[in-house]
């Protein structure tokens, strides 16, 4: 799960939002396993799927 999350991390620091939004279904169910499992808390898993999509929403693309 933490390898995933900090894939798309680096993917959103180098604005390259297409590799990321293809990247979260897969980190989104790592999460969801990890939150079913007890590694993580259910609102900590929502926290995280929530503040990777805001970042990959503002992912600016085009004007560089």
């Amino acid at each position: 799960m933490k390898d995933l999350v900090k894939q798309i991390q680096k993917l959103i620091k180098d604005n390259k939002k297409e590799q990321a939004v293809k990247l979260l279904p897969e980190t989104y169910k790592a999460i969801d396993k990890a939150a079913k499992r007890g590694v993580i808390k259910k609102n900590t898993a929502s926290r995280k799927k929530s503040r990777l999509t805001k970042a990959i929403g503002k992912i600016q693309v085009g004007d560089k």
